[in-house]
């Protein structure tokens, strides 16, 4: 049975009891502050922290959750994390009189989400996207070298990634603006500059680090969950025509540094837990240091929509599983750190393009329209194969509990021109 709590929260919402994802949030003449998500409220932390209602988990930082990043707390770890959330479902729960019943607290304790200002939930230091759908991998090697060299040679032996970009990723909202850059079109003898023609979105998700290793130190398999805060979602906009032109011989460059979309509500590990799935087996078998008994995914229903200027409401245009993803969680954080390499706390690892088995599972215009020659047709008779200006993207996903889930809520952008 779902979890009872004051504040009325639909069967549908993706913030209940359950969930109490964290966030960065500003009212108009305040600093931003943190805050968790309860059906369409926030509860705000930091007058929490002030009413003395965290005392008992003993937090080391005054005034945690009056900062403009969630930083501070990752670095906590889990006892933090995890005495923090069993305070917060008390406090909220139906049975419980000390916020219920104290109006003059309330009123400064709960904001409506619309008349807030959502900021990033975290000061990203780096970020690396990975390439863990094997569906994805198999169908862009495939468009570019046949579905007999599809994967290269180190795909099933490593979760193949690349450092990105930081200072770009913005927040759910922010207008995207096409890039320019140079691109070469078959038929063309030098290559051309200006805007892209083959702008994309790439469905994904990603989870942001909590305490960090020291450099020198890799992060055993066996350890790595301890190192994850939880996740949010992920557009990692793409420009596929200066990506093409562009990738060889270092991989992607400005054909993704532009801008890259998270949604602003962090759903923890906590509440994903009762969505573990175990982790399919892999073929070959993983090296050693990539190997961890009971390894898991979750079950984590993707969503992604578009809604051009001339419709009056946004079509699913791709619906998938975070289980499509075939390397975990636990070996990005593993192999990562392999090397010595030294992650922080409020860093951003992305899973990259999630894409599944089905045409309508694949992630990223570049699959639905198979790099264009085969236009998506839209329910108003439009047809896209590449994003045009003023289309509006939107990703939403949520875990299917029994009378109950647990939600991100969007990562929505639009495009303006370059």
């Amino acid at each position: 049975m779902p979890l009872q709590s004051f504040i009325d929260v639909s069967a549908d919402s993706h913030f209940p009891l359950e969930n109490l994802p964290f966030g960065i949030f500003q009212l108009a003449e305040a600093s931003p502050r943190v805050g968790v998500a309860i059906g369409e409220w926030i509860l705000d932390l930091s007058v929490l922290e002030e009413a003395g209602h965290f005392r008992a988990a003993q937090l080391p930082v005054p005034n945690i959750f009056s900062q403009g990043c969630l930083n501070p707390f990752l670095a906590l770890g889990r006892p933090a994390w995890t005495k923090v959330r069993e305070i917060l479902q008390h406090l909220l729960a139906a049975g419980t009189p000390d916020l219920r019943d104290n109006g003059e607290l309330r009123a400064r304790l709960f904001h409506r989400q619309t008349d807030v200002r959502m900021h990033l939930p975290s000061r990203i230091g780096d970020y690396t996207d990975f390439y863990s759908s094997y569906q994805h991998a198999h169908n862009v090697g495939t468009m570019l070298r046949g579905p007999e060299n599809a994967l290269m040679p180190n795909w099933k032996w490593l979760p193949v990634g690349y450092h990105g970009r930081a200072s770009s990723i913005v927040v759910s909202g922010t207008p995207v603006r096409r890039p320019r850059g140079q691109t070469k079109p078959p038929d063309a003898n030098q290559p051309l500059f200006g805007p892209s023609k083959s702008l994309d979105y790439e469905l994904e998700t990603a989870f942001l680090i909590g305490p960090g290793n020291s450099l020198g130190e890799p992060v055993p398999i066996a350890h790595a969950v301890n190192h994850i805060f939880g996740f949010v979602l992920m557009n990692d906009w793409s420009a596929r025509d200066i990506q093409a032109w562009e990738y060889q011989p270092l991989g992607p460059f400005l054909a993704k540094n532009f801008a890259t979309s998270i949604s602003p509500w962090v759903v923890t590990l906590e509440a994903l837990a009762p969505f573990r799935r175990p982790l399919p087996s892999q073929d070959p078998p993983p090296l050693a240091y990539l190997s961890l008994p009971n390894d898991f995914t979750f079950d984590i229903q993707l969503e992604a929509r578009l809604q051009t200027p001339k419709m009056d409401a946004p079509h699913v245009i791709t619906r998938t599983n975070f289980q499509n993803l075939y390397w975990s969680i636990s070996q990005q954080v593993a192999h990562h750190t392999v090397n010595g390499c030294n992650l922080q706390p409020g860093d951003l690892l992305a899973s990259g393009t999630i894409s599944g088995s089905t045409e309508e599972s694949r992630g990223c215009m570049l699959e639905l329209t198979w790099r264009g020659t085969n236009p998506l047709a839209l329910p108003n008779g439009e047809t896209r194969k590449w994003l045009e200006d003023g289309d509006a993207l939107a990703i939403t996903g949520w875990a299917q509990g029994d009378g109950y889930r647990i939600g991100f809520g969007e990562v929505a952008g639009r495009i303006i021109p370059s």
